[in-house]
């Protein structure tokens, strides 16, 4: 049996993930994602910090535009000109030695973008865009400069919140992703390209809603799946991480993360770009802002897809699910009673069709929550209750 078993896990574990909030989602098949976070060539950089001596003031809030019915193609000069201030620039400072003389330097490694979208100087942007960073310098479209501090990160959603302290610091207004539809008129702003002179602004459209799509990996580890992206044509370009993607109305309504790359060797994609629902993005912030952190649900197992060739190997006709290939000592799953080779076809009754759908379900549910795992073990459905554990974005 145990020699089976061996056989078994060599011959269909290619891929395992380990499930925390959401491991998978439905990949975009043959499209290559990119982060939209510049690169800058190897250089030293002077960074200076300049800081206003007004005297301090309430910051200062921008209005957003009354709904209007819109015909024809509309201008966005309005929106331009009521986000484009709170839009910021993040250079993504870390210490390197020089080779020869061993000096430690301070040098760019990327430039992304964020927005202020509070009165106390937090501005929202990608986890990606801070990585890694010694120190932040945060550019306002104004010319000034100021440090930048990190309240915390969530590698998961690939969401991160920053904090600047300075007077008068202009404030975008959040909206809501729910009210957006397939066809509305969106406009994408951010430091594309990290160009001279303030954000980039440029318009397109909701292609599409509820997008889930995997990052690029890095670190030498495979990127989150992203869950309820909004994907729009609107132009999308290297330094655009973090930036708004903002309504008729001025409202932010997404974060822009992703562009596609390659369709497939050859084939350049065009026009596809994806931002993190503001929905989603907000109760993020609002967790970072008040503990530092992000807390995701935790079951300790690693899975892969049922597919025919997995189901012939197991005996079994189900075609859809996911196939527990190894249970974490002491884990919530190993607690439960989960064993190697079940199949989870479902939570709560909801359906788990593959690795993906499995992600979407669990990313509905918090630590502590007692759920069901409906499970099929030697051909035989089962119920099995599991208490969530918790792990935590620094974690």
């Amino acid at each position: 049996m145990l020699s089976r078993y061996r056989k078994w896990l060599t011959l269909t574990i290619i891929v395992v993930v380990f499930v925390t909030l959401a491991a998978c989602a439905w990949p975009l098949e043959g499209l290559v994602v990119q982060k939209v976070q510049t690169l800058v060539p190897t250089a030293r950089v002077e960074a200076q910090i300049v800081q206003t001596r007004q005297p301090t003031q309430a910051p200062v809030e921008v209005a957003a535009a009354p709904a209007q019915s819109v015909t024809g193609l509309p201008s966005v000069a309005s929106v331009a000109k009521m986000v484009r201030p709170a839009v910021v620039q993040i250079a993504n400072e870390q210490m390197v030695t020089d080779f020869y003389q061993q000096v430690p330097q301070t040098e760019t490694a990327g430039i992304g973008s964020g927005v202020i979208y509070d009165n106390q100087g937090h501005i929202l942007t990608n986890y990606h865009v801070i990585a890694g960073s010694q120190q932040l310098t945060v550019a306002l479209p104004d010319g000034r400069h100021f440090p930048g501090k990190i309240i915390g990160s969530d590698r998961d959603t690939d969401l991160a919140v920053i904090q600047i302290q300075g007077d008068n610091l202009p404030v975008a207004q959040l909206g809501q992703s729910s009210s957006l539809e397939v066809g509305d008129w969106v406009v994408a702003i951010g430091n594309a390209l990290g160009l001279k002179g303030g954000p980039t602004v440029s318009a397109g459209v909701v292609s599409a809603m509820g997008r889930a799509v995997q990052e690029p990996s890095s670190d030498n580890q495979p990127g989150p799946y992203l869950y309820d992206l909004i994907q729009t044509d609107a132009a999308i370009n290297p330094g655009n991480s973090g930036g708004p993607l903002v309504n008729l109305q001025g409202q932010v309504v997404g974060i822009n993360t992703l562009v596609a790359g390659m369709a497939e060797p050859g084939v350049q994609a065009q026009g596809i770009g994806f931002a993190i629902a503001i929905d989603t993005a907000k109760p993020i912030a609002d967790e970072i802002v008040a503990t530092g952190h992000v807390t995701h649900p935790y079951v300790g197992i690693y899975y892969l897809g049922l597919n025919p060739a997995l189901a012939a190997q197991l005996g079994t006709d189900q075609q859809s699910g996911i196939v527990i290939a190894q249970i974490g000592p002491g884990s919530p799953a190993e607690q439960a009673g989960l064993q190697v080779r079940d199949i989870i076809v479902g939570i709560n009754g909801e359906q788990v069709d593959d690795e993906s759908t499995f992600g979407l379900l669990m990313n509905k549910h918090k630590p502590g929550e007692q759920i069901t795992f409906n499970i099929i073990r030697d051909n035989r459905k089962m119920n099995v209750s599991i208490k969530l554990g918790q792990r935590t974005s620094d974690q």
